[in-house]
C-alpha cells in the first residue's frame, strides 16, 4: 500500500512541475511579444517623426491648392498621432525612443525624387505626389491595423483604443487623397503634354 501510495505522490509532483514549466513558457511568450510590440512602437515613432519635417515640402511642391491644404492638415495631425504614441510609451511604462524606419525613410526618398522629376505647377505632379503619399499612408495603415491588434493581444486594450484613433485617421487621409485625385487631378494631368523628347532615352 505505501508503496501505491508513493509512486501516485509521485505523479503528483510530476504534473504539478509540467504544470508550472507550460506557466512559464506563456509568460516568457508574452514577454517577447511585448518586446516586439515596444520595438513596433519606436519603429513608428520614428517614421511619424520624420513625416512631419517631410510634409511640409511635399506641401510646398504641391501644384493646387486643395492638395497643398491636404498635406497641411495631415502635418498637423501627424504631429497629433506623434504626441499619441508618446502617451501610448507612458502608458506602458515605457521611455519614448525612436528606432529608424527604414521602410519610411525609403518612401520619403521616393517623394522627394518625385519632386525633382516632374514639372513645376503641372497636375502631373500633383498626381505623383498624391501616389507618393498614399504609399505612405498604406504602410501606415498596416502598421497602426496591427498594432492594435497586438495591444489586444497583450491585454492593453486602452493602448489598441488610442492606436485606433491614429489608425482611422490614416485612413481618412488616405480616402481624402483618392478624393483629390479622382475630383480632378487626374483629368488634369491626363491632358498635360510634356516638352519634346521628354521621357525618351538618352
Amino acid at each position: 500500500m505505501e508503496r501505491g501510495r508513493s509512486s501516485k505522490n509521485q505523479g503528483a509532483t510530476k504534473s504539478t512541475t509540467n504544470k508550472s514549466k507550460t506557466t512559464t513558457g506563456k509568460k516568457d511568450h508574452q514577454s517577447l511579444l511585448r518586446k516586439f510590440f515596444v520595438e513596433e512602437l519606436q519603429d513608428i515613432y520614428w517614421a511619424e517623426k520624420h513625416l512631419v519635417k517631410e510634409l511640409p515640402k511635399l506641401q510646398k511642391a504641391a501644384t493646387t491648392d486643395e492638395l497643398a491644404d491636404a498635406f497641411g492638415d495631415h502635418q498637423a495631425a501627424t504631429e497629433e498621432h506623434v504626441s499619441r504614441l508618446e502617451d501610448v510609451f507612458k502608458m506602458m511604462g515605457e521611455t519614448p525612443k525612436a528606432k529608424k524606419c527604414e521602410a519610411m525613410e525609403g518612401l520619403v526618398k521616393e517623394a522627394q525624387s518625385i519632386i525633382e522629376d516632374t514639372e513645376e505647377e503641372t497636375a502631373t505632379r500633383d498626381v505623383a505626389l498624391i501616389m507618393a503619399e498614399q504609399k505612405v499612408e498604406h504602410y501606415e495603415i498596416a502598421t497602426y491595423g496591427s498594432l492594435v491588434q497586438l495591444a489586444k493581444t497583450i491585454g492593453m486594450n486602452e493602448v489598441a483604443d488610442v492606436l485606433a484613433e491614429t489608425l482611422q485617421e490614416e485612413k481618412e487621409a488616405d480616402e481624402l487623397l483618392t478624393s483629390i485625385a479622382e475630383s480632378s487631378v487626374n483629368e488634369q494631368g491626363a491632358t498635360e503634354e510634356g516638352s519634346e523628347g521628354e521621357g525618351e532615352d538618352e
